[in-house]
Protein backbone atom coordinates (compact mmCIF):
# COMPACT_ATOMS: atom_id res chain seq x y z
CA UNK A 1 0.00 0.00 0.00
CA UNK A 2 2.80 2.45 -0.79
CA UNK A 3 0.98 4.17 -3.44
CA UNK A 4 -0.81 5.90 -0.16
CA UNK A 5 2.56 7.11 1.53
CA UNK A 6 2.60 10.45 -0.05
CA UNK A 7 -1.01 11.31 0.93
CA UNK A 8 -0.61 10.43 4.38
CA UNK A 9 -0.74 13.91 5.75
CA UNK A 10 -4.13 14.57 3.78
CA UNK A 11 -5.14 11.01 4.71
CA UNK A 12 -4.63 12.22 8.61
CA UNK A 13 -6.37 15.71 7.99
CA UNK A 14 -9.23 13.34 6.53
CA UNK A 15 -9.74 11.36 9.89
CA UNK A 16 -9.34 14.76 12.10
CA UNK A 17 -11.90 16.37 10.31
CA UNK A 18 -14.46 12.98 10.28
CA UNK A 19 -13.78 12.45 14.23
CA UNK A 20 -13.89 16.57 14.60
CA UNK A 21 -17.44 16.58 12.86
CA UNK A 22 -18.68 13.10 14.72
CA UNK A 23 -17.85 14.46 18.11
CA UNK A 24 -19.41 17.91 17.34
CA UNK A 25 -22.58 16.51 16.70
CA UNK A 26 -22.57 14.42 20.03
CA UNK A 27 -22.07 18.06 21.14
CA UNK A 28 -24.52 19.88 19.67
CA UNK A 29 -26.93 16.83 20.54
CA UNK A 30 -26.05 17.34 24.25
CA UNK A 31 -25.95 20.84 24.77
CA UNK A 32 -28.86 22.10 22.03
CA UNK A 33 -31.00 19.14 22.02
CA UNK A 34 -30.16 18.97 18.21
CA UNK A 35 -31.13 15.78 16.36
CA UNK A 36 -33.95 14.91 19.18
CA UNK A 37 -32.42 12.63 20.63
CA UNK A 38 -34.31 11.69 23.22
CA UNK A 39 -31.43 10.57 25.85
CA UNK A 40 -29.80 13.85 24.91
CA UNK A 41 -32.81 16.13 25.18
CA UNK A 42 -33.59 17.83 27.94
CA UNK A 43 -29.93 17.20 29.53
CA UNK A 44 -29.70 19.70 32.76
CA UNK A 45 -27.24 22.35 32.63
CA UNK A 46 -23.87 21.81 34.38
CA UNK A 47 -24.57 17.47 34.45
CA UNK A 48 -22.09 15.03 34.27
CA UNK A 49 -23.19 14.38 30.48
CA UNK A 50 -23.68 18.25 29.64
CA UNK A 51 -19.56 19.13 30.57
CA UNK A 52 -19.45 15.99 28.35
CA UNK A 53 -21.11 17.04 25.99
CA UNK A 54 -19.41 20.98 25.99
CA UNK A 55 -16.18 19.07 25.91
CA UNK A 56 -17.14 17.07 22.64
CA UNK A 57 -18.58 20.81 20.89
CA UNK A 58 -15.17 22.81 21.66
CA UNK A 59 -13.26 19.94 21.00
CA UNK A 60 -15.18 18.58 17.62
CA UNK A 61 -14.67 21.88 16.87
CA UNK A 62 -11.40 22.40 17.38
CA UNK A 63 -10.61 19.21 15.78
CA UNK A 64 -12.80 19.91 12.57
CA UNK A 65 -10.70 23.23 11.23
CA UNK A 66 -7.41 21.33 12.78
CA UNK A 67 -6.96 24.10 16.08
CA UNK A 68 -4.63 23.35 18.85
CA UNK A 69 -5.42 19.82 17.52
CA UNK A 70 -2.85 17.75 19.64
CA UNK A 71 -4.13 19.55 22.76
CA UNK A 72 -8.17 18.85 21.87
CA UNK A 73 -7.26 14.99 20.81
CA UNK A 74 -5.79 14.86 24.34
CA UNK A 75 -8.53 16.15 26.04
CA UNK A 76 -11.21 14.12 24.05
CA UNK A 77 -9.16 10.88 24.10
CA UNK A 78 -9.45 11.24 28.30
CA UNK A 79 -13.10 11.89 28.08
CA UNK A 80 -13.95 9.10 26.10
CA UNK A 81 -11.91 7.18 28.39
CA UNK A 82 -13.92 8.67 30.84
CA UNK A 83 -17.24 7.96 29.19
CA UNK A 84 -16.20 4.74 28.99
CA UNK A 85 -15.50 3.36 32.16
CA UNK A 86 -18.42 5.71 33.69
CA UNK A 87 -21.19 5.45 31.52
CA UNK A 88 -21.07 2.25 29.20
CA UNK A 89 -18.40 -0.41 31.46
CA UNK A 90 -20.82 -0.37 34.35
CA UNK A 91 -23.51 -2.45 32.08
CA UNK A 92 -21.89 -5.36 30.95
CA UNK A 93 -18.16 -6.06 30.41
CA UNK A 94 -18.53 -6.48 26.86
CA UNK A 95 -18.44 -3.19 24.68
CA UNK A 96 -20.62 -4.64 22.35
CA UNK A 97 -23.00 -5.19 24.96
CA UNK A 98 -22.26 -1.92 26.60
CA UNK A 99 -23.10 0.16 23.24
CA UNK A 100 -19.26 1.44 24.42
CA UNK A 101 -17.60 1.10 21.47
CA UNK A 102 -17.87 3.95 20.00
CA UNK A 103 -16.34 5.74 23.02
CA UNK A 104 -13.29 3.65 22.67
CA UNK A 105 -13.01 3.86 19.21
CA UNK A 106 -13.20 7.79 19.73
CA UNK A 107 -11.17 7.26 22.85
CA UNK A 108 -7.74 5.69 20.11
CA UNK A 109 -8.33 7.93 17.44
CA UNK A 110 -8.25 11.24 19.46
CA UNK A 111 -5.35 9.30 21.30
CA UNK A 112 -3.72 8.86 17.56
CA UNK A 113 -3.98 12.43 16.74
CA UNK A 114 -2.90 13.99 19.68
CA UNK A 115 0.48 11.97 18.65
CA UNK A 116 0.16 12.88 15.40
CA UNK A 117 -1.39 16.47 14.45
CA UNK A 118 -3.81 18.07 12.69
CA UNK A 119 -2.06 16.88 9.05
CA UNK A 120 -1.81 19.00 5.90
CA UNK A 121 -4.97 20.66 6.09
CA UNK A 122 -4.93 22.12 9.58
CA UNK A 123 -4.83 25.68 10.75
CA UNK A 124 -2.02 23.99 13.09
CA UNK A 125 -0.19 23.79 9.84
CA UNK A 126 -1.15 26.96 8.12
CA UNK A 127 -0.82 29.42 11.26
CA UNK A 128 2.81 27.67 12.95
CA UNK A 129 4.10 25.87 9.82
CA UNK A 130 4.69 22.74 11.59
CA UNK A 131 2.60 19.62 12.09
Amino acid sequence: MGFLRPYSSQILSILRIIVGLLLLQYGLAKIFGVFGIPYFVGVKTFSLIWFAGLIELIGGSLLLVGLFTRFAAFILSGQMAFAYFIGHSPKDFFPILNDGGYAILFCFACLYLASAGGGAWSLDRSLRKVD
